[in-house]
Protein backbone atom coordinates (compact mmCIF):
# COMPACT_ATOMS: atom_id res chain seq x y z
CA UNK A 1 0.00 0.00 0.00
CA UNK A 2 1.30 3.26 -1.27
CA UNK A 3 2.23 5.82 1.63
CA UNK A 4 -0.66 9.18 1.51
CA UNK A 5 2.03 11.36 2.13
CA UNK A 6 3.51 10.00 -1.74
CA UNK A 7 0.00 9.56 -3.19
CA UNK A 8 -0.56 13.18 -2.26
CA UNK A 9 2.98 14.48 -3.67
CA UNK A 10 1.88 12.89 -6.64
CA UNK A 11 -1.18 14.98 -7.57
CA UNK A 12 -0.16 18.94 -7.66
CA UNK A 13 2.96 18.98 -6.58
CA UNK A 14 5.36 17.46 -9.42
CA UNK A 15 4.70 19.99 -12.23
CA UNK A 16 3.99 23.72 -13.38
CA UNK A 17 2.67 23.60 -16.43
CA UNK A 18 2.02 27.77 -16.18
CA UNK A 19 5.97 27.99 -15.56
CA UNK A 20 6.84 25.62 -18.22
CA UNK A 21 4.73 27.56 -20.82
CA UNK A 22 5.87 30.83 -19.40
CA UNK A 23 9.70 30.01 -20.02
CA UNK A 24 8.56 28.78 -23.20
CA UNK A 25 6.73 31.96 -24.50
CA UNK A 26 9.78 34.19 -23.07
CA UNK A 27 12.05 32.20 -25.63
CA UNK A 28 9.74 32.86 -28.48
CA UNK A 29 9.73 36.36 -27.68
CA UNK A 30 13.42 37.56 -26.26
CA UNK A 31 16.67 36.87 -27.05
CA UNK A 32 17.54 37.18 -23.66
CA UNK A 33 15.10 34.75 -22.15
CA UNK A 34 16.73 32.12 -25.07
CA UNK A 35 19.94 32.68 -23.57
CA UNK A 36 18.71 32.40 -20.07
CA UNK A 37 16.86 29.24 -20.54
CA UNK A 38 19.02 27.79 -22.88
CA UNK A 39 22.00 27.30 -20.28
CA UNK A 40 19.80 26.45 -17.59
CA UNK A 41 17.43 23.97 -18.89
CA UNK A 42 17.70 20.65 -20.40
CA UNK A 43 14.59 18.77 -22.10
CA UNK A 44 13.96 16.60 -19.37
CA UNK A 45 13.16 19.46 -16.94
CA UNK A 46 10.18 19.71 -18.58
CA UNK A 47 7.28 17.65 -17.20
CA UNK A 48 5.21 17.87 -20.38
CA UNK A 49 6.37 15.86 -23.37
CA UNK A 50 5.32 18.49 -25.62
CA UNK A 51 6.68 21.23 -23.70
CA UNK A 52 10.23 19.51 -24.35
CA UNK A 53 9.71 18.95 -27.61
CA UNK A 54 8.63 22.89 -28.02
CA UNK A 55 12.02 23.44 -26.10
CA UNK A 56 14.00 20.86 -27.93
CA UNK A 57 12.74 22.99 -31.32
CA UNK A 58 13.83 26.32 -30.01
CA UNK A 59 17.17 25.36 -28.68
CA UNK A 60 17.95 23.71 -32.31
CA UNK A 61 16.89 26.93 -33.83
CA UNK A 62 18.93 28.88 -31.15
CA UNK A 63 21.92 27.24 -32.26
CA UNK A 64 22.09 27.69 -35.67
CA UNK A 65 20.96 31.51 -35.15
CA UNK A 66 17.68 31.17 -36.07
CA UNK A 67 15.44 33.42 -34.52
CA UNK A 68 12.58 31.03 -32.98
CA UNK A 69 9.67 32.74 -33.57
CA UNK A 70 5.79 30.35 -34.06
CA UNK A 71 7.17 30.36 -37.44
CA UNK A 72 10.08 29.03 -37.61
CA UNK A 73 9.04 27.11 -34.93
CA UNK A 74 5.94 25.12 -36.88
CA UNK A 75 8.64 24.71 -40.11
CA UNK A 76 10.98 22.98 -37.76
CA UNK A 77 8.24 20.68 -36.50
CA UNK A 78 7.03 19.81 -39.89
CA UNK A 79 10.09 19.29 -41.08
CA UNK A 80 11.18 16.82 -38.29
CA UNK A 81 7.39 15.33 -38.50
CA UNK A 82 6.23 16.75 -35.07
CA UNK A 83 3.52 18.55 -33.51
CA UNK A 84 1.37 17.28 -36.84
CA UNK A 85 -1.53 16.79 -34.53
CA UNK A 86 -4.16 19.80 -35.00
CA UNK A 87 -4.06 20.27 -31.12
CA UNK A 88 -0.22 20.60 -30.78
CA UNK A 89 -0.52 23.06 -32.82
CA UNK A 90 -3.36 25.00 -31.14
CA UNK A 91 -1.31 24.73 -28.03
CA UNK A 92 1.72 26.17 -29.29
CA UNK A 93 -0.54 28.81 -30.44
CA UNK A 94 -1.56 29.72 -27.70
CA UNK A 95 1.74 29.70 -25.72
CA UNK A 96 3.09 32.45 -28.30
CA UNK A 97 0.12 34.62 -27.96
CA UNK A 98 -1.15 34.02 -24.24
CA UNK A 99 2.33 33.97 -22.84
CA UNK A 100 4.25 37.10 -23.28
CA UNK A 101 7.75 37.85 -22.81
CA UNK A 102 7.90 38.34 -18.88
CA UNK A 103 11.11 40.10 -17.63
CA UNK A 104 10.74 37.75 -14.49
CA UNK A 105 12.34 34.68 -16.84
CA UNK A 106 15.07 33.28 -14.47
CA UNK A 107 12.10 33.57 -11.71
CA UNK A 108 10.11 31.39 -13.87
CA UNK A 109 13.08 29.17 -14.98
CA UNK A 110 13.94 28.46 -11.32
CA UNK A 111 10.53 27.52 -10.97
CA UNK A 112 10.80 24.89 -14.00
CA UNK A 113 14.28 23.81 -12.35
CA UNK A 114 12.84 23.48 -8.71
CA UNK A 115 9.87 21.06 -10.00
CA UNK A 116 12.42 19.08 -12.14
CA UNK A 117 13.93 18.54 -8.45
CA UNK A 118 11.32 17.68 -6.82
CA UNK A 119 10.22 14.89 -9.20
CA UNK A 120 13.72 13.40 -9.36
CA UNK A 121 13.39 13.49 -5.28
CA UNK A 122 10.03 12.25 -5.49
CA UNK A 123 10.87 9.03 -7.53
CA UNK A 124 13.97 8.43 -5.05
CA UNK A 125 11.82 8.48 -2.21
CA UNK A 126 9.37 5.77 -4.01
CA UNK A 127 12.37 4.14 -5.30
CA UNK A 128 13.65 3.72 -1.37
CA UNK A 129 10.23 3.06 0.04
CA UNK A 130 9.97 0.13 -2.49
CA UNK A 131 13.12 -1.33 -1.43
CA UNK A 132 12.79 -1.20 1.71
CA UNK A 133 8.68 -3.14 1.37
CA UNK A 134 10.23 -5.48 -0.83
CA UNK A 135 13.42 -6.61 0.93
CA UNK A 136 13.24 -7.41 4.23
CA UNK A 137 16.06 -8.88 5.11
CA UNK A 138 18.52 -5.97 3.73
CA UNK A 139 21.17 -4.70 6.05
CA UNK A 140 19.76 -1.02 7.45
CA UNK A 141 23.35 0.22 6.49
CA UNK A 142 22.96 -0.84 3.03
CA UNK A 143 19.83 0.79 2.60
CA UNK A 144 21.53 3.90 4.13
CA UNK A 145 24.41 3.99 2.45
CA UNK A 146 22.54 4.18 -0.94
CA UNK A 147 19.78 6.61 -0.06
CA UNK A 148 22.51 9.07 1.12
CA UNK A 149 24.66 8.37 -2.58
CA UNK A 150 21.43 9.10 -4.40
CA UNK A 151 20.76 11.91 -2.78
CA UNK A 152 23.65 13.24 -2.91
CA UNK A 153 23.50 13.19 -6.45
CA UNK A 154 20.31 15.09 -6.37
CA UNK A 155 21.62 18.26 -4.58
CA UNK A 156 25.59 18.75 -4.54
CA UNK A 157 26.69 17.21 -7.42
CA UNK A 158 24.23 18.32 -9.81
CA UNK A 159 25.88 21.07 -9.96
CA UNK A 160 29.63 19.89 -10.00
CA UNK A 161 30.97 19.38 -13.39
CA UNK A 162 33.28 16.30 -12.23
CA UNK A 163 34.55 15.53 -9.15
CA UNK A 164 37.74 14.06 -9.51
CA UNK A 165 38.85 10.51 -7.16
CA UNK A 166 42.19 9.77 -6.00
CA UNK A 167 42.11 7.30 -8.81
CA UNK A 168 41.29 10.01 -11.38
CA UNK A 169 43.69 12.58 -10.34
CA UNK A 170 46.70 9.99 -10.06
CA UNK A 171 45.63 9.24 -14.08
CA UNK A 172 45.25 12.60 -14.96
CA UNK A 173 48.69 13.60 -13.49
CA UNK A 174 50.58 10.94 -14.89
CA UNK A 175 48.99 11.58 -18.36
CA UNK A 176 49.85 14.93 -18.26
CA UNK A 177 53.42 14.42 -17.51
CA UNK A 178 53.74 11.85 -19.81
CA UNK A 179 52.54 14.08 -22.59
CA UNK A 180 54.63 17.01 -21.64
CA UNK A 181 57.71 14.35 -21.28
CA UNK A 182 57.13 13.47 -25.02
CA UNK A 183 56.52 16.84 -26.16
CA UNK A 184 59.85 17.99 -24.56
CA UNK A 185 61.39 15.28 -26.94
CA UNK A 186 59.95 16.45 -29.53
CA UNK A 187 60.43 19.79 -29.21
CA UNK A 188 64.84 18.97 -28.85
CA UNK A 189 64.97 16.82 -32.28
CA UNK A 190 62.03 18.38 -34.71
CA UNK A 191 61.19 21.94 -33.33
CA UNK A 192 65.22 22.89 -32.00
CA UNK A 193 64.07 23.47 -28.18
CA UNK A 194 60.89 26.13 -29.18
CA UNK A 195 58.39 24.95 -26.62
CA UNK A 196 55.01 24.98 -28.52
CA UNK A 197 51.30 26.58 -27.65
CA UNK A 198 49.62 24.84 -24.87
CA UNK A 199 46.58 27.36 -25.12
CA UNK A 200 46.29 30.59 -27.52
CA UNK A 201 48.40 32.77 -28.95
CA UNK A 202 49.47 36.20 -26.85
CA UNK A 203 51.05 38.00 -29.58
CA UNK A 204 54.45 38.12 -28.74
CA UNK A 205 57.09 35.71 -28.73
CA UNK A 206 58.30 36.11 -25.30
CA UNK A 207 55.11 36.11 -23.56
CA UNK A 208 54.29 33.17 -25.51
CA UNK A 209 57.50 31.10 -24.31
CA UNK A 210 56.64 31.84 -20.42
CA UNK A 211 52.95 31.18 -20.80
CA UNK A 212 52.81 28.97 -23.20
CA UNK A 213 49.90 30.66 -24.49
CA UNK A 214 46.25 31.75 -22.87
CA UNK A 215 44.64 28.49 -21.80
CA UNK A 216 41.03 28.02 -21.49
CA UNK A 217 39.41 28.52 -18.20
CA UNK A 218 41.82 31.53 -17.64
CA UNK A 219 41.06 34.90 -16.48
CA UNK A 220 44.16 37.77 -17.95
CA UNK A 221 43.70 40.91 -16.59
CA UNK A 222 45.48 43.60 -18.66
CA UNK A 223 46.20 47.13 -16.65
CA UNK A 224 47.44 50.02 -18.33
CA UNK A 225 46.57 53.74 -17.40
CA UNK A 226 44.31 55.87 -19.82
CA UNK A 227 45.83 56.27 -23.27
CA UNK A 228 48.72 54.34 -22.65
CA UNK A 229 47.71 50.88 -24.91
CA UNK A 230 44.77 49.18 -23.73
CA UNK A 231 42.49 48.83 -26.56
CA UNK A 232 45.29 48.49 -28.71
CA UNK A 233 46.47 45.68 -26.81
CA UNK A 234 43.33 44.23 -27.01
CA UNK A 235 43.01 44.48 -30.80
CA UNK A 236 46.79 43.06 -30.81
CA UNK A 237 45.78 39.96 -29.01
CA UNK A 238 42.53 39.94 -31.23
CA UNK A 239 44.97 39.52 -34.24
CA UNK A 240 46.78 37.18 -33.28
CA UNK A 241 44.27 34.72 -31.75
CA UNK A 242 41.41 35.31 -34.53
CA UNK A 243 43.51 36.57 -37.41
CA UNK A 244 46.58 34.76 -37.55
CA UNK A 245 45.42 31.78 -35.35
CA UNK A 246 42.16 31.51 -36.84
CA UNK A 247 40.26 31.35 -33.80
CA UNK A 248 37.33 32.82 -32.13
CA UNK A 249 37.45 35.97 -30.28
CA UNK A 250 34.57 37.84 -29.09
CA UNK A 251 35.40 41.65 -28.38
CA UNK A 252 32.97 43.76 -26.11
CA UNK A 253 33.93 47.92 -26.34
CA UNK A 254 31.94 50.08 -23.91
CA UNK A 255 33.71 52.70 -25.43
CA UNK A 256 34.67 53.02 -28.96
CA UNK A 257 31.62 53.31 -32.10
CA UNK A 258 31.87 50.56 -34.46
CA UNK A 259 33.00 52.79 -37.00
CA UNK A 260 36.15 53.51 -34.82
CA UNK A 261 36.86 49.97 -33.99
CA UNK A 262 36.83 49.22 -38.05
CA UNK A 263 38.99 51.88 -38.54
CA UNK A 264 41.98 50.86 -35.90
CA UNK A 265 41.82 47.55 -37.81
CA UNK A 266 42.55 49.37 -41.07
CA UNK A 267 45.85 50.25 -39.57
CA UNK A 268 46.49 47.61 -37.80
CA UNK A 269 46.51 45.10 -40.93
CA UNK A 270 48.09 47.39 -43.07
CA UNK A 271 50.82 49.30 -41.03
CA UNK A 272 49.60 52.56 -41.94
CA UNK A 273 49.22 55.45 -40.15
CA UNK A 274 45.81 55.41 -38.36
CA UNK A 275 45.76 59.47 -38.56
CA UNK A 276 45.77 59.19 -42.11
CA UNK A 277 43.48 56.18 -42.55
CA UNK A 278 40.81 58.28 -40.17
CA UNK A 279 41.32 61.52 -42.54
CA UNK A 280 41.53 59.89 -45.89
CA UNK A 281 45.09 60.95 -46.94
CA UNK A 282 45.90 57.65 -48.51
CA UNK A 283 46.84 56.80 -52.18
CA UNK A 284 45.46 54.47 -54.55
CA UNK A 285 48.41 51.73 -53.51
CA UNK A 286 47.69 52.17 -50.01
CA UNK A 287 43.96 51.57 -50.32
CA UNK A 288 44.92 48.44 -51.82
CA UNK A 289 46.60 47.12 -49.45
CA UNK A 290 44.35 48.22 -46.30
CA UNK A 291 41.54 46.74 -48.66
CA UNK A 292 43.56 43.39 -48.48
CA UNK A 293 43.86 43.90 -44.26
CA UNK A 294 39.96 43.85 -44.57
CA UNK A 295 39.86 40.85 -46.82
CA UNK A 296 41.87 38.84 -43.90
CA UNK A 297 39.36 40.32 -41.03
CA UNK A 298 36.37 39.06 -43.38
CA UNK A 299 37.85 35.76 -43.53
CA UNK A 300 38.98 35.55 -39.45
CA UNK A 301 36.93 35.03 -36.20
CA UNK A 302 36.83 38.00 -34.94
CA UNK A 303 33.36 39.54 -33.75
CA UNK A 304 32.63 42.87 -31.87
CA UNK A 305 30.09 44.18 -29.94
CA UNK A 306 30.29 47.80 -28.94
CA UNK A 307 28.43 47.74 -25.17
CA UNK A 308 28.27 51.38 -23.62
CA UNK A 309 25.73 49.93 -21.39
CA UNK A 310 27.23 46.53 -20.73
CA UNK A 311 26.64 45.18 -16.93
CA UNK A 312 27.70 41.73 -15.50
CA UNK A 313 24.54 40.24 -15.86
CA UNK A 314 24.87 41.51 -19.78
CA UNK A 315 28.37 40.10 -19.79
CA UNK A 316 27.24 36.81 -18.89
CA UNK A 317 24.39 36.87 -21.04
CA UNK A 318 26.36 37.41 -24.32
CA UNK A 319 29.03 35.31 -23.52
CA UNK A 320 26.79 32.47 -23.05
CA UNK A 321 25.14 33.50 -26.48
CA UNK A 322 28.38 33.53 -28.28
CA UNK A 323 29.28 30.67 -26.93
CA UNK A 324 26.46 28.32 -27.87
CA UNK A 325 26.22 29.88 -31.34
CA UNK A 326 29.80 30.88 -32.19
CA UNK A 327 32.02 28.28 -29.95
CA UNK A 328 34.15 31.50 -28.72
CA UNK A 329 37.74 30.71 -27.56
CA UNK A 330 38.23 33.90 -25.96
CA UNK A 331 36.09 37.28 -24.88
CA UNK A 332 37.89 39.99 -24.26
CA UNK A 333 36.38 43.17 -22.25
CA UNK A 334 37.60 46.45 -22.90
CA UNK A 335 37.07 48.14 -19.76
CA UNK A 336 36.24 46.70 -16.56
CA UNK A 337 35.86 50.45 -15.15
CA UNK A 338 33.22 51.38 -17.63
CA UNK A 339 30.66 48.86 -16.65
CA UNK A 340 27.77 49.59 -15.28
CA UNK A 341 27.39 49.18 -11.44
CA UNK A 342 23.72 48.72 -10.48
CA UNK A 343 24.22 48.16 -6.83
CA UNK A 344 24.04 50.42 -5.18
CA UNK A 345 25.19 49.25 -1.44
CA UNK A 346 28.21 48.40 -2.92
CA UNK A 347 31.72 50.57 -3.31
CA UNK A 348 33.36 50.76 -5.92
CA UNK A 349 35.96 48.36 -5.25
CA UNK A 350 33.54 45.84 -4.15
CA UNK A 351 31.38 46.05 -7.61
CA UNK A 352 35.06 46.13 -9.40
CA UNK A 353 35.95 42.87 -6.75
CA UNK A 354 32.56 41.63 -7.73
CA UNK A 355 32.43 42.09 -11.89
CA UNK A 356 36.31 40.47 -11.69
CA UNK A 357 35.13 37.09 -9.82
CA UNK A 358 31.73 37.23 -12.48
CA UNK A 359 34.44 37.32 -15.27
CA UNK A 360 36.47 34.69 -13.65
CA UNK A 361 33.60 31.97 -13.06
CA UNK A 362 32.50 32.90 -16.62
CA UNK A 363 35.37 31.46 -18.31
CA UNK A 364 35.68 28.46 -16.44
CA UNK A 365 31.84 27.72 -16.47
CA UNK A 366 32.20 28.59 -20.80
CA UNK A 367 36.31 26.64 -20.80
CA UNK A 368 36.89 29.66 -22.43
CA UNK A 369 39.67 32.73 -22.02
CA UNK A 370 38.75 35.74 -20.22
CA UNK A 371 40.77 38.83 -20.62
CA UNK A 372 39.35 41.94 -18.68
CA UNK A 373 40.89 45.37 -19.22
CA UNK A 374 41.66 47.56 -16.17
CA UNK A 375 42.49 51.01 -15.34
CA UNK A 376 46.39 51.71 -13.74
CA UNK A 377 46.88 54.35 -11.21
CA UNK A 378 49.80 56.52 -11.74
CA UNK A 379 51.89 54.13 -9.01
CA UNK A 380 51.03 50.96 -11.04
CA UNK A 381 48.56 49.92 -8.94
CA UNK A 382 45.00 48.93 -9.90
CA UNK A 383 42.48 51.38 -9.71
CA UNK A 384 39.24 50.31 -7.77
CA UNK A 385 40.65 46.92 -6.48
CA UNK A 386 43.82 45.76 -5.45
CA UNK A 387 42.04 42.47 -4.83
CA UNK A 388 41.35 41.63 -8.13
CA UNK A 389 44.84 40.77 -9.04
CA UNK A 390 43.75 37.23 -6.35
CA UNK A 391 41.15 36.37 -9.03
CA UNK A 392 43.30 36.23 -12.15
CA UNK A 393 45.45 33.39 -13.35
CA UNK A 394 47.96 36.24 -15.20
CA UNK A 395 48.20 39.81 -14.41
CA UNK A 396 49.80 41.95 -17.33
CA UNK A 397 50.72 45.53 -16.86
CA UNK A 398 51.40 47.66 -20.20
CA UNK A 399 53.82 50.72 -18.85
CA UNK A 400 55.62 53.01 -21.14
CA UNK A 401 59.43 53.34 -20.77
CA UNK A 402 60.71 55.86 -19.22
CA UNK A 403 63.03 57.97 -21.11
CA UNK A 404 65.70 58.15 -18.08
CA UNK A 405 65.58 54.21 -18.09
CA UNK A 406 66.35 53.96 -21.78
CA UNK A 407 69.43 55.89 -21.76
CA UNK A 408 70.87 54.46 -18.33
CA UNK A 409 69.47 50.86 -18.55
CA UNK A 410 72.18 48.87 -20.30
CA UNK A 411 70.37 45.29 -21.12
CA UNK A 412 67.71 47.91 -22.50
CA UNK A 413 70.02 49.11 -24.87
CA UNK A 414 70.76 45.68 -26.52
CA UNK A 415 66.80 46.38 -27.68
CA UNK A 416 65.70 48.22 -31.24
CA UNK A 417 63.40 51.34 -30.42
CA UNK A 418 61.67 49.89 -27.22
CA UNK A 419 59.25 51.97 -25.72
CA UNK A 420 57.04 49.93 -23.59
CA UNK A 421 57.23 47.36 -21.27
CA UNK A 422 54.75 44.32 -20.43
CA UNK A 423 55.14 43.42 -16.87
CA UNK A 424 54.20 40.00 -15.88
CA UNK A 425 53.34 40.94 -12.17
CA UNK A 426 51.36 37.33 -11.65
CA UNK A 427 51.51 33.96 -13.34
CA UNK A 428 50.00 31.49 -11.36
CA UNK A 429 51.32 29.03 -14.21
CA UNK A 430 54.71 30.24 -14.46
CA UNK A 431 57.25 32.77 -13.40
CA UNK A 432 56.02 36.29 -12.24
CA UNK A 433 58.09 39.64 -12.00
CA UNK A 434 59.56 39.40 -15.56
CA UNK A 435 59.22 42.69 -17.49
CA UNK A 436 59.40 42.30 -21.64
CA UNK A 437 60.50 44.97 -24.19
CA UNK A 438 58.19 45.58 -26.79
CA UNK A 439 57.96 48.12 -29.40
CA UNK A 440 54.28 49.99 -29.50
CA UNK A 441 53.99 52.29 -32.56
CA UNK A 442 50.93 54.32 -31.64
CA UNK A 443 50.20 55.70 -34.90
CA UNK A 444 50.00 52.29 -36.38
CA UNK A 445 48.33 50.71 -33.62
CA UNK A 446 50.93 48.11 -34.08
CA UNK A 447 52.37 46.03 -30.53
CA UNK A 448 55.81 43.78 -31.66
CA UNK A 449 58.21 42.47 -29.49
CA UNK A 450 61.27 44.43 -29.24
CA UNK A 451 63.69 43.73 -31.84
CA UNK A 452 67.56 42.70 -30.40
CA UNK A 453 70.42 44.35 -32.03
CA UNK A 454 72.84 41.69 -33.45
CA UNK A 455 76.40 42.05 -31.90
Amino acid sequence: MADPVLRQLDEDNLFDLESERRVLSSMLHAEDACVEAYNALTTVDFYSPKNATIFDLICSLFEREIRPTFVELLKEAHSLGLLTNPRDIEELKYIAEHYIDDENIRYWIKRVKDKSRLRKFEAFLRHSFQMVLERQDIEVEEILLAAEEELTNLTALEYDDHIDSPFDLATLGYDEVERRFLRFKEIKELHKGVLPLDGLPTGFDTLNHITLGYKPGDLIILGAQTGHGKTAFALHTSRSVSVDYQSTVLYLNTEMSRQQIALRWGSILSGIEHERIRSGDINETELSIILEGYSRLRESGFYSYPCPNLTPEKTISIARKFKAQKNIDMMIVDYVGRMDKVDPKLQEWQMLEQIVKTLKMLAQNLNIVVMCLVQLNPDGSLQGAKRMKNESDLMLKLTPIPREELEENEELKKYLNPNYYIHIDKNRDGRSGVRIPITFDLQKQIMKDAERIAL
